[in-house]
């Protein structure tokens, strides 16, 4: 034990003492917002600057007209579709719609033409406006007054309350839900992925250079494995609470500057105010309360660092084994593949599956199984989880880690003495049948 002990000190304090390790800790809290927003300045000035576009209309049913708006202004004519087109051509116009004589129950043939091909935006904002116009017409001709209609729309706010087993209520906000999924979703994936391959990169060089040859004459390989995998841990581990911290003390700093106040701060004002329930249930303020303190922070956090580490340490032991088969990084592309595939499932089923619909049978799946779960289940943990489905996601991925230890131990142990060879994966499967 006091070896692989070394052996993380080696690992932990050889990357946390890098320069390279302190800026990229100490900028990357600054770097992601001052892109951001010098993007929302760019788009702010586009905006700000941008001049009226004006889009000429040729409507064959001289029924429909276009409201503008402060981007887009509609020019009416009875042009013919060249002469329109010729002053697209000339800039004269943004564009040009054709709106051709249709069956009012069924319109089509609608086209847009422009100098370039239009946004996605413009599209739908053209199309959300002729629906809207068509759809009245369809009200005035079958005897239905469109303003009647529009008078009687009104907006609906459902509030979301979840039950548990004891019949206590707990307000919650799908929305705040899925930001927390998400962000810890992409963590994990993006911690996996980085340290992943700072493991596999270290085992690569340490080979390489025949260093490790010294390393094993006084140490067993598994040890020399296992003291890189958790030492690496601790590196991720102690550059995530910085960011944590920092982020947390910038956001604090910037808003007490502007005079703004976080929702929490707002909602303990609220709750210390001695305002009765029902009252503040009426009020933002008394909402916000209401969801912050539906959220089990306790629960997200320790849920957090447990899948970190798990998925970490799970997925670090499978890059091991793939650096200490091979020699250079290029050769272990043949080998990244199966590795990769279950993260890359993991990912896109965050968003397909599990922020859509938390509780439906494949994101239980997908926050079980050992590969997949420390992605799957950040992002359903806090929409809530029962708890024995927790307790089987950790204890399947705690034995998902052992198991993947016990086979990268086995690769690790062959692996990374020899050289000159390309193993394939029949080599592999052989090394993981030695008993030795």
């Amino acid at each position: 034990m006091d070896k692989i002990w070394l052996v993380i000190q080696r690992e932990y304090l050889s990357r946390v003492k890098k320069k390279s390790f302190l800026l990229v800790t100490l900028l990357t809290p600054l770097i992601f917002p001052a892109i951001m927003g010098v993007f929302v300045w760019i788009a702010l000035q586009e905006e700000s600057s941008q001049s009226l576009r004006i889009i000429e209309v040729v409507d064959d049913n001289k029924l429909f007209f276009l409201e503008s708006s402060e981007q887009y202004a509609f020019s009416f004519s009875d042009a013919s579709s060249e002469d329109a087109k010729k002053l697209v051509q000339n800039g004269d116009r943004y564009g040009f719609l054709h709106i051709p004589k249709f069956d009012i129950k069924d319109p089509v043939g609608i086209t847009f033409y422009g100098e370039g091909n239009p946004s996605m935006s413009l599209i739908s904002y053209l199309e959300n406006n002729l629906r809207k116009k068509i759809e009245e017409q369809r009200l005035f001709e079958s005897g239905i007054d469109p303003k009647i209609i529009n008078e009687v729309r009104t907006k609906v706010a459902i509030k979301s309350i979840t039950l548990d087993e004891q019949g206590t209520e707990t307000v919650s906000d799908a929305t705040v839900n899925y930001a927390i999924g998400f962000v810890a979703g992409i963590l994990i994936y993006m911690f996996i992925f980085i340290y992943g391959n700072q493991i596999m990169q270290g085992v690569i060089e340490e080979k390489s250079s025949r260093i490790v040859e010294i390393l094993v004459s006084s140490l067993k390989p598994f040890q020399l494995m296992l003291g890189k995998i958790i030492g690496i841990a601790g590196v991720g581990l102690t550059q995530l609470l910085i960011w944590i911290l920092l982020i947390g003390t910038l956001t604090s700093i910037v808003t007490g500057l502007l005079g703004m106040q976080m929702p929490q701060q707002q909602a303990m004002e609220l709750a210390n105010s001695g305002m009765s329930q029902d009252f503040s249930s009426t009020t933002e303020a008394g909402e916000i309360l209401q969801v912050l303190s539906g959220i089990n922070y306790t629960q997200i956090a320790l849920s957090f660092v447990f899948y970190f580490l798990g998925g970490y340490l799970l997925y670090g032991a499978l890059f091991a084994g793939i650096g200490s088969a091979v020699d250079a990084p290029s050769d272990a592309q043949q080998f990244m593949l199966p590795v990769t595939i279950p993260l890359i499932v993991a990912y896109m089923g965050l968003f397909v599956f599990v922020l859509n619909d938390p509780n439906s049978t494949t994101s239980f799946w997908l926050s079980v199984i050992p590969l997949t779960s420390p992605i799957a289940m950040m992002g359903r943990v806090s929409y809530g989880v029962p708890a024995w489905e927790l307790t089987l996601s950790m204890g399947l991925l705690i034995a998902g880690f052992l198991f993947t230890t016990w086979v990268a131990g086995k690769i690790y142990r062959i692996g990374i003495l020899m050289h000159g060879t390309k193993p394939g994966y029949k080599t592999l499967w052989r090394w993981i049948k030695t008993n030795n």
